[in-house]
Protein backbone atom coordinates (compact mmCIF):
# COMPACT_ATOMS: atom_id res chain seq x y z
CA UNK A 1 0.00 0.00 0.00
CA UNK A 2 1.70 3.47 -1.34
CA UNK A 3 1.92 6.50 1.51
CA UNK A 4 0.72 9.57 0.05
CA UNK A 5 3.92 12.55 1.43
CA UNK A 6 2.36 15.44 0.82
CA UNK A 7 4.14 18.37 -1.02
CA UNK A 8 5.11 21.25 1.23
CA UNK A 9 3.81 24.67 0.97
CA UNK A 10 7.22 26.86 -0.44
CA UNK A 11 7.57 29.71 2.49
CA UNK A 12 11.92 30.22 2.69
CA UNK A 13 12.64 32.95 0.47
CA UNK A 14 14.62 30.57 -1.95
CA UNK A 15 11.69 27.77 -2.51
CA UNK A 16 9.66 30.82 -3.71
CA UNK A 17 11.87 31.89 -6.12
CA UNK A 18 12.30 28.63 -7.72
CA UNK A 19 8.64 28.37 -7.65
CA UNK A 20 8.32 31.93 -9.69
CA UNK A 21 11.06 30.71 -12.02
CA UNK A 22 9.22 27.21 -12.64
CA UNK A 23 6.33 29.55 -13.71
CA UNK A 24 8.02 31.79 -15.40
CA UNK A 25 9.87 29.09 -17.64
CA UNK A 26 6.78 27.19 -18.49
CA UNK A 27 5.24 30.68 -20.11
CA UNK A 28 8.84 31.30 -21.63
CA UNK A 29 8.70 27.90 -23.41
CA UNK A 30 5.26 29.07 -25.12
CA UNK A 31 7.52 31.91 -26.34
CA UNK A 32 9.95 31.71 -29.87
CA UNK A 33 13.05 33.53 -28.05
CA UNK A 34 14.95 30.06 -27.64
CA UNK A 35 18.01 32.49 -26.19
CA UNK A 36 15.22 33.85 -23.41
CA UNK A 37 14.08 30.13 -22.34
CA UNK A 38 17.84 28.69 -22.04
CA UNK A 39 18.56 31.83 -19.68
CA UNK A 40 15.89 31.28 -18.07
CA UNK A 41 16.38 27.72 -17.34
CA UNK A 42 19.84 27.94 -16.34
CA UNK A 43 18.78 30.89 -13.52
CA UNK A 44 16.19 27.98 -12.31
CA UNK A 45 18.33 25.43 -12.35
CA UNK A 46 21.06 27.54 -10.65
CA UNK A 47 18.77 28.28 -7.79
CA UNK A 48 16.68 24.82 -7.26
CA UNK A 49 19.86 22.28 -7.25
CA UNK A 50 21.03 24.20 -4.24
CA UNK A 51 18.85 22.96 -1.35
CA UNK A 52 19.26 19.43 -2.83
CA UNK A 53 23.14 20.01 -2.45
CA UNK A 54 23.29 20.88 0.68
CA UNK A 55 21.22 17.84 1.93
CA UNK A 56 23.81 15.29 -0.17
CA UNK A 57 26.65 16.69 1.57
CA UNK A 58 26.15 17.58 5.05
CA UNK A 59 25.45 15.10 7.87
CA UNK A 60 22.94 12.56 7.71
CA UNK A 61 19.77 12.77 10.05
CA UNK A 62 19.70 9.97 12.60
CA UNK A 63 16.78 6.98 11.41
CA UNK A 64 14.72 8.45 14.36
CA UNK A 65 14.43 11.91 13.03
CA UNK A 66 13.50 10.22 9.20
CA UNK A 67 11.05 9.02 10.76
CA UNK A 68 9.54 11.48 12.81
CA UNK A 69 10.14 14.31 9.20
CA UNK A 70 8.26 11.13 7.40
CA UNK A 71 5.63 11.19 9.48
CA UNK A 72 4.93 14.77 9.93
CA UNK A 73 4.91 14.73 6.16
CA UNK A 74 2.03 12.06 5.98
CA UNK A 75 -0.12 13.77 8.47
CA UNK A 76 -3.47 15.81 6.88
CA UNK A 77 -2.73 18.95 9.00
CA UNK A 78 -5.61 20.73 6.88
CA UNK A 79 -8.22 18.36 8.25
CA UNK A 80 -7.33 18.30 11.56
CA UNK A 81 -7.48 22.09 11.43
CA UNK A 82 -11.22 21.62 9.81
CA UNK A 83 -11.95 18.67 12.31
CA UNK A 84 -11.24 21.01 15.50
CA UNK A 85 -8.52 18.50 16.58
CA UNK A 86 -5.96 21.41 16.27
CA UNK A 87 -6.95 25.07 16.93
CA UNK A 88 -4.05 26.17 14.48
CA UNK A 89 -3.50 25.94 11.02
CA UNK A 90 -0.46 23.84 10.51
CA UNK A 91 1.70 22.31 7.87
CA UNK A 92 4.47 19.84 6.87
CA UNK A 93 6.82 22.97 6.24
CA UNK A 94 6.72 24.27 10.38
CA UNK A 95 9.02 21.13 9.95
CA UNK A 96 12.84 22.39 11.13
CA UNK A 97 14.04 20.18 8.69
CA UNK A 98 17.72 18.25 7.64
CA UNK A 99 19.97 21.37 7.49
CA UNK A 100 18.54 23.26 10.16
CA UNK A 101 18.49 19.84 12.62
CA UNK A 102 22.49 19.21 11.80
CA UNK A 103 23.25 23.18 12.56
CA UNK A 104 21.34 22.86 15.91
CA UNK A 105 23.47 19.87 16.60
CA UNK A 106 26.34 21.38 16.07
CA UNK A 107 25.47 24.57 18.17
CA UNK A 108 24.48 22.16 20.83
CA UNK A 109 27.98 20.19 20.76
CA UNK A 110 30.61 23.60 20.10
CA UNK A 111 28.66 24.68 23.37
CA UNK A 112 28.91 21.58 25.33
CA UNK A 113 25.69 22.28 25.89
CA UNK A 114 23.93 20.67 28.78
CA UNK A 115 20.27 22.85 29.67
CA UNK A 116 18.61 23.45 26.04
CA UNK A 117 15.10 25.43 26.00
CA UNK A 118 12.81 25.30 22.51
CA UNK A 119 10.50 27.92 22.76
CA UNK A 120 7.72 26.56 20.16
CA UNK A 121 8.24 22.59 19.53
CA UNK A 122 5.76 21.46 16.13
CA UNK A 123 5.91 17.82 16.24
CA UNK A 124 9.45 17.48 17.29
CA UNK A 125 11.99 17.50 14.75
CA UNK A 126 14.64 20.52 16.19
CA UNK A 127 13.78 19.37 19.67
CA UNK A 128 14.93 15.56 19.13
CA UNK A 129 17.72 17.06 17.11
CA UNK A 130 19.02 18.74 19.45
CA UNK A 131 18.71 15.71 22.42
CA UNK A 132 20.48 13.72 20.31
CA UNK A 133 23.84 16.07 20.68
CA UNK A 134 23.15 16.43 24.04
CA UNK A 135 25.12 14.12 27.03
CA UNK A 136 23.14 11.83 28.83
CA UNK A 137 22.62 14.11 31.83
CA UNK A 138 21.54 16.59 29.38
CA UNK A 139 17.73 17.90 28.89
CA UNK A 140 15.52 19.95 26.81
CA UNK A 141 12.57 21.98 27.60
CA UNK A 142 10.45 22.06 24.63
CA UNK A 143 7.49 24.60 25.23
CA UNK A 144 4.22 23.79 22.85
CA UNK A 145 0.93 25.25 23.12
CA UNK A 146 -0.91 22.68 20.77
CA UNK A 147 -1.69 19.71 22.73
CA UNK A 148 -2.43 17.65 19.75
CA UNK A 149 1.62 18.06 17.74
CA UNK A 150 2.55 17.84 21.57
CA UNK A 151 1.29 14.15 21.50
CA UNK A 152 2.58 13.59 18.26
CA UNK A 153 6.05 14.74 19.20
CA UNK A 154 5.77 12.57 21.82
CA UNK A 155 4.88 9.58 20.21
CA UNK A 156 7.82 10.05 17.95
CA UNK A 157 10.52 10.66 20.76
CA UNK A 158 9.50 7.16 21.79
CA UNK A 159 11.37 5.63 18.63
CA UNK A 160 14.67 7.05 19.86
CA UNK A 161 16.54 6.76 22.70
CA UNK A 162 16.93 10.38 22.95
CA UNK A 163 14.30 11.17 23.94
CA UNK A 164 13.96 10.63 27.19
CA UNK A 165 16.20 13.77 27.18
CA UNK A 166 13.20 16.25 25.94
CA UNK A 167 10.53 17.30 28.55
CA UNK A 168 7.45 19.10 26.72
CA UNK A 169 5.22 22.09 28.45
CA UNK A 170 2.50 22.28 27.26
CA UNK A 171 0.81 25.85 27.85
CA UNK A 172 1.66 29.25 26.22
CA UNK A 173 5.48 29.71 25.95
CA UNK A 174 5.56 33.36 27.97
CA UNK A 175 3.20 31.11 30.73
CA UNK A 176 6.22 28.50 30.92
CA UNK A 177 9.20 30.39 30.33
CA UNK A 178 8.01 32.77 33.73
CA UNK A 179 7.67 29.76 35.58
CA UNK A 180 10.99 28.35 34.54
CA UNK A 181 12.45 31.86 35.52
CA UNK A 182 10.76 31.82 38.70
CA UNK A 183 12.71 28.24 39.43
CA UNK A 184 16.05 30.24 38.37
CA UNK A 185 16.62 27.71 35.07
CA UNK A 186 19.26 28.55 32.97
CA UNK A 187 19.90 27.46 29.34
CA UNK A 188 22.99 26.98 27.32
CA UNK A 189 21.15 27.19 24.08
CA UNK A 190 17.74 28.49 23.17
CA UNK A 191 15.93 27.95 19.89
CA UNK A 192 12.86 30.25 19.00
CA UNK A 193 10.57 29.37 16.54
CA UNK A 194 6.62 29.94 17.84
CA UNK A 195 4.25 32.67 17.48
CA UNK A 196 5.93 35.39 15.45
CA UNK A 197 3.88 38.20 16.80
CA UNK A 198 5.37 37.00 20.28
CA UNK A 199 9.12 37.31 19.33
CA UNK A 200 10.24 40.43 21.06
CA UNK A 201 9.05 39.01 24.20
CA UNK A 202 10.42 35.74 24.47
CA UNK A 203 14.08 37.48 23.59
CA UNK A 204 13.37 40.17 26.27
CA UNK A 205 12.08 38.04 28.75
CA UNK A 206 14.88 35.73 27.93
CA UNK A 207 17.37 39.04 28.65
CA UNK A 208 15.08 40.44 31.84
CA UNK A 209 15.09 37.55 33.48
CA UNK A 210 18.20 35.49 33.12
CA UNK A 211 17.14 32.51 31.50
CA UNK A 212 20.44 32.94 29.39
CA UNK A 213 23.97 34.25 30.29
CA UNK A 214 27.02 35.57 28.94
CA UNK A 215 28.04 32.93 26.26
CA UNK A 216 24.40 31.39 25.82
CA UNK A 217 23.81 30.93 22.55
CA UNK A 218 19.71 32.25 20.70
CA UNK A 219 18.75 30.36 17.72
CA UNK A 220 15.59 32.37 16.17
CA UNK A 221 14.38 30.55 13.03
CA UNK A 222 11.93 32.47 10.34
CA UNK A 223 13.87 35.81 10.49
CA UNK A 224 13.40 36.38 6.67
CA UNK A 225 9.61 35.52 6.76
CA UNK A 226 9.00 34.12 2.80
CA UNK A 227 11.00 37.12 2.28
CA UNK A 228 8.80 39.93 3.72
CA UNK A 229 11.37 41.40 5.47
CA UNK A 230 12.57 42.78 2.54
CA UNK A 231 10.23 43.29 0.23
CA UNK A 232 8.03 46.71 0.25
CA UNK A 233 6.15 47.12 3.77
CA UNK A 234 3.21 46.81 1.17
CA UNK A 235 3.85 43.18 1.03
CA UNK A 236 3.61 42.01 4.57
CA UNK A 237 1.84 40.09 6.17
CA UNK A 238 1.01 41.05 9.88
CA UNK A 239 3.76 38.33 10.54
CA UNK A 240 6.05 39.54 7.88
CA UNK A 241 6.01 43.15 9.83
CA UNK A 242 6.61 41.36 13.17
CA UNK A 243 9.54 39.83 12.48
CA UNK A 244 10.23 42.82 10.37
CA UNK A 245 10.53 44.71 13.97
CA UNK A 246 11.92 42.02 15.99
CA UNK A 247 15.06 41.97 13.49
CA UNK A 248 15.65 45.77 14.13
CA UNK A 249 15.00 45.72 17.72
CA UNK A 250 17.84 43.05 18.12
CA UNK A 251 20.03 44.38 15.26
CA UNK A 252 20.13 47.86 18.06
CA UNK A 253 19.88 45.37 21.45
CA UNK A 254 24.09 45.89 22.66
CA UNK A 255 23.33 42.75 24.95
CA UNK A 256 23.65 40.54 22.07
CA UNK A 257 25.78 40.06 18.59
CA UNK A 258 23.67 38.76 16.08
CA UNK A 259 24.08 37.63 12.66
CA UNK A 260 21.10 36.68 10.21
CA UNK A 261 21.70 34.10 8.31
CA UNK A 262 20.00 33.05 4.67
CA UNK A 263 19.40 29.63 5.70
CA UNK A 264 15.80 27.78 4.66
CA UNK A 265 13.42 30.78 6.18
CA UNK A 266 16.31 33.20 8.01
CA UNK A 267 18.15 31.83 10.86
CA UNK A 268 18.84 34.20 13.24
CA UNK A 269 21.79 33.03 15.85
CA UNK A 270 22.95 35.49 18.76
CA UNK A 271 25.51 35.26 20.93
CA UNK A 272 24.78 36.62 24.54
CA UNK A 273 27.33 39.40 25.80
Amino acid sequence: MSVTVNKPRAIAPLAILVEKLENILKTAKNTENIELVAQIEEAYQFASALEPYLTEVSSQESPALTHLATKTAQEDWTRLFQEGKTPFELEQEMLSGHIEGQMLQIFVKMLNAKNVLEIGMFTGYSALAMAEALPEDGQVIACEVDEYVAKFAQDCFSHSPHGNKITVKVAPALHTMAQLAQEDKNFDLVFIDANKKEYQDYFNLLLDKNLVSSGAIIVVDNTLYQGQVYLPESERTENGEAINQFNHMVAHDERVQQVLLPLRDGLTVMRVN
